[in-house]
């Protein structure tokens, strides 16, 4: 489904990306692990289309989109769930759904809500409170459910489980899960490797801009360099 070739991109003259490859088949779940700064979510950004690719290319089934505007890559199916959340605090809980559904009509949409406030209830008990009013990992599943209400064929997971409870971490994560397991492609980028590589069917390991691992999310559990760096073993 997404394939990116010797993708590099660059802050002024701070290269963030050097010659990055990867590629993620319909239906699964990839997991991009690494430290702060190794570049995660610029990937992420490039995928999206909000950061500027300075050499490589992405296609998108087959299709080059690496100078698509990201309005047409969500057209195409590419949603993103951005580290820190970023919903919209004044707007209502509903507000920020339906935002998520911004290009479509009819319906469906009305119908999608509903499926989101019985995934969550507790977006549909709060529905029509700020959303800046909601708890961290309430504005969490808030921004999964706006993603998702754009019917995306690949969603981005930038750090959802970043400031979040051991509890709430493992809720995330059992969505994440849960979606996979309804045919949805994910790309999930977290510095939580355990977890992470823990419900991937394959991972990569980023560091200073580039891949330089990737396996199976077990195997990469397993693998000595990983446990050392990111795993703490």
């Amino acid at each position: 489904m997404l394939e990116i070739q010797g993708l590099t991109s660059h802050y002024g003259r701070i290269q963030a990306l050097e010659g990055v490859d990867l590629t993620i088949a319909e239906g699964e779940l990839v997991a991009l692990v690494g430290a702060n700064g190794a570049g995660k979510t610029t990937l992420l950004r490039c995928i999206s289309g909000v950061q500027p690719v300075t050499g490589g290319r992405i296609l998108f089934e087959g299709r080059d989109i690496t100078r698509a505007a990201p309005q047409s890559r969500v057209a195409l199916g590419i949603c993103q769930v951005p580290e820190g959340r970023q919903v919209f605090g004044p707007l209502s809980v509903e507000d920020n759904l339906k935002l998520g559904a911004f290009r479509r009509r009819g319906k469906r949409v009305a119908d999608d809500l509903e499926r989101m406030y019985t995934r969550f209830p507790v977006l549909k008990e709060k529905r029509k409170q700020p959303a800046g009013t909601l708890s961290g990992g309430q504005q969490q599943m808030l921004a999964i459910c706006r993603a998702l209400m754009a019917h995306p064929r690949l969603l981005l997971l930038d750090e959802p489980s970043m400031g979040l409870a051991p509890l709430l971490v493992g809720e995330i994560f059992n969505t994440v899960e849960l979606l996979k397991e309804q045919g949805t492609t994910l790309f999930l980028v977290e510095q939580n490797a355990y977890a992470a590589l823990g419900i991937a069917d394959r991972g990569y390991v980023l560091e200073t801009g580039g891949v330089v691992l990737s396996d199976t999310g077990a195997a990469l559990l397993e693998n000595a360099r990983v446990k050392e760096a990111y795993l703490g073993l």
